[in-house]
């Protein structure tokens, strides 16, 4: 199995503060995996997302996304991803069809093509019936399905996760992430951050606990789980390495 990411290194700092968002992490996920970053708010997680996307600078490290340098071959990179944001990228006068439509054509598609994947996926989310209601009239869970939507159109290769969950009903957080299994066993890597453990140990096949900018334990689930004295959940671990709780 080969590495989908390899991250060496990374360091980020912000203008004006002392400490590091990032703080020399190194990281490799493989093809096929879905890594879970997980760690409270502030731990760096969405920082090194955007690294990744090429949405922040970095002051040290290196990064390779299937091979390719992120400091000298990011075009070649973006073709390769998929980018589901933690904030909803919408356009909440216009319909959830529409959204789809010209999201679709920033990636290149256009046609019979974008139709039958945005109806595909739609459909697949449990959206087909509310596609031509406006994004402004969705709930919250159905407005997190779309964002989903538009980072899964042209598949990607690689899928960015950043909390794709948060604030969502108990239905629309089932559909989430049992479409995730299957599109991952479709072929698609995630790299998936979240600070609901619960979630990751359903659905990760690799966990990197993250906190202070800094990768402080990294295994699957279960290991992670045995591999620490007393633990019976990630939560669990993540207090006892830590002495913090991922939630107050």
């Amino acid at each position: 199995m080969k590495e989908a990411i390899v991250i060496q290194n990374l360091c980020k700092r912000y203008k004006g503060n002392d400490s590091f968002a990032v703080d020399n992490l190194s990281l490799s996920v493989m093809q096929g995996d879905i890594l879970g970053l997980l760690g409270p708010n502030g731990a760096g997680k969405t920082t090194t997302i955007n690294i990744l996307c090429g949405l922040r600078t970095f002051e040290q490290g290196e990064i390779t996304i299937f091979g390719y340098s992120l400091k000298r071959e990011l075009n070649k990179i973006k073709t390769l991803i998929g980018v589901v944001p933690q904030d909803i990228a919408l356009y909440p006068q216009l319909t959830a069809y529409e959204n789809l439509k010209i999201i679709g054509g920033i990636y290149g598609l256009n046609g019979k093509l974008l139709k039958e994947r945005v109806n595909t996926l739609l459909s697949l989310f449990g959206l087909e019936q509310s596609k031509n209601r406006q994004i402004g009239v969705y709930s919250g869970g159905m407005k997190r399905r779309i964002n989903l939507i538009a980072g899964l159109l042209h598949k990607p290769q690689l899928l960015f996760l950043d909390e794709p969950t948060v604030g969502v009903d108990v239905q629309s957080k089932t559909v989430i992430l049992e479409n995730l299994k299957t599109i991952n066993q479709e072929g698609t890597t995630m790299l998936y951050t979240s600070h609901y453990m619960e979630e990751a140990e359903t659905l990760c096949s690799q966990i990197a606990l993250m906190d202070e900018g800094k990768i402080i334990a990294q295994g699957t689930p279960d290991a992670l789980i045995r591999e620490t004295d007393g633990c019976t959940s990630l939560e669990m671990v993540y207090l006892q390495l830590t002495g913090k709780k991922l939630r107050d």
